[in-house]
């Protein structure tokens, strides 16, 4: 079991902001305004609510108490009954409670209620209810709407110029107007777009924290098969050929009991080495590698002292390799091993301690071809109580490993009963590149 000590990428750069974005000012009103959207989300009317209230007690209690407009505009416009004023004060200003529901028929009907006033002559400071009408329509209302809305305030400019031409200058009145209307279109536009903006910002933030979990996830279920796959091949090894070691122990004490030591012996320093890997890898999930030993993940090179193990417990077991296997890529290698070491693992299981089993590892036209093949129990022996009959491997989590270690190098594997008796693994692993070494090679070495 190897631990791998991952580069740590560098640390982005730090961003630079604009000191005033972090000035508390700036962040008391941020803080204020998300505490108002917060209000205004549980009770939207208390804000429309709040705007007329604002509006009646800046505009409509002034045009109240001083009836007839600025002195300066005496004969322009006249006075009217009180019920009069307090109508069209109603007319401008109660429709703002509708602003956001309804922002096209507000702005219709205040603009509506501007024309009629200032046709029969009547000063009113409320009249600013249409700039907040326009602006809230820029802002709530369909885009496609505000050339009609244009078109409606073609005739506000020409009401205001009809009464005032001729005792103030047209011209200074219109650009006023003007500048006022295209200001409230610009800001409702400016904060639509901002929204916009954000609201994006927020989908586009969700969606990365959804990918995020979803990576995480995703990694997690895959470390899970990792480790869940390497514990297999682990523990399952060892435990196989120690539970053979211990019943050959067993035959040994009553038949040949000065044989039952090395038994013993064999059982310990199997037991010894599937501990050390384990702790190894407990210590590498747990991120503890100063206090772990670390070692290299096995490879082509180890397979003559698995074969030796598997010997250890009973079966004869010969490994032939033909080509440059130590030449493949480490993962290639682990792939193989872990491989063969499961294939040994079931015959040893399934056969038990009286097979006889065949590796063979070959490179040629880059692939790698590992085949395992074991000529089951002898004839008339009875199966290893353990183990059930042979096909039960194609039931357990060996063979998925297996193919899921196959399938990361694009190859396959098959599995099966061989005439005559016993079982055949055949696994093919596809090279990026034929690997170092002639195809064909000469066998690297012959072990019975």
């Amino acid at each position: 079991m190897s631990t791998h000590t991952a580069a740590v990428p560098a640390a982005p750069a730090t961003e630079v902001f604009d000191p005033l974005w972090s000035h508390p000012l700036v962040v008391r009103a941020a803080r204020l305004g998300r505490r108002l959207r917060q209000a205004d989300r549980a009770h939207p009317w208390a804000l429309d609510a709040t705007i007329v209230l604002a509006v009646v007690l800046l505009f409509c209690a002034q045009d109240l108490a001083h009836r007839g407009g600025p002195r300066e505009l005496d004969g322009i416009f006249r006075t009217v009954p009180l019920a009069a004023t307090i109508g069209l004060q109603v007319g401008l200003v109660l429709p703002l409670l509708w602003r956001r529901r309804a922002p096209f028929a507000v702005f219709v009907t205040i603009s509506t209620v501007f024309l009629v006033q200032w046709s029969i002559g009547v000063w009113l400071r409320a009249d600013v209810a249409l700039l907040i009408a326009l602006y809230s329509l820029a802002l709530h209302g369909r885009l496609r709407r505000l050339p009609w809305a244009g078109v409606l305030l073609i005739a506000v400019p020409a009401a205001v110029a009809a009464r005032i031409w001729s005792h103030l200058s047209v011209g200074e009145a219109l650009f006023f107007l003007f500048s006022a209307m295209t200001a409230a279109v610009a800001l409702g536009l400016a904060v639509r777009i901002r929204r916009a903006q954000l609201a994006v910002l927020r989908e586009h933030a969700a969606r990365m924290e959804i990918e995020r979990d979803q990576r995480s996830r995703l990694a997690a279920a895959g470390e899970r098969t990792r480790v869940a796959r390497e514990m297999h091949d682990i523990v399952g090894h060892n435990l196989s050929v120690m539970i053979t070691l211990a019943d050959g122990g067993a035959y040994a004490a009553r038949v040949a009991p000065e044989r039952g030591p090395e038994a013993l012996d064999l059982i310990a320093d199997t037991g010894r080495q599937a501990l050390s890997e384990l702790r190894r890898m407990l210590g590498a999930l747990r991120e503890q590698r100063d206090a772990v030993e670390l070692s290299p993940q096995p490879g082509t090179a180890d397979l003559d002292a698995l074969c030796g193990r598997i010997r250890a417990a009973g079966p004869e077991v010969e490994y032939r390799s033909t080509g440059d296997v130590g030449a493949l890529d480490r993962g290639v290698q682990l792939a193989a091993y872990r491989i063969a070491q499961e294939a040994l693992t079931n015959s040893l299981k399934h056969g038990g301690p009286q097979t006889r089993a065949r590796l063979a590892l070959s490179v040629r036209n880059a692939e790698l071809r590992i085949q395992v093949q074991d000529t089951g129990p002898p004839a008339g022996s009875a199966a290893p109580p353990e183990s059930g009959p042979e096909p039960a491997a194609e039931e357990g989590h060996g063979l998925a490993g297996m193919r899921e270690r196959a399938a990361l190098y694009g190859g396959t594997v098959l599995a099966g009963p061989r005439p005559g008796g016993g079982w055949t693994v055949e696994a093919t692993l596809h090279l990026a590149a034929p690997a170092g070494g002639t195809p064909g090679a000469p066998a690297q070495g012959v072990a019975t």
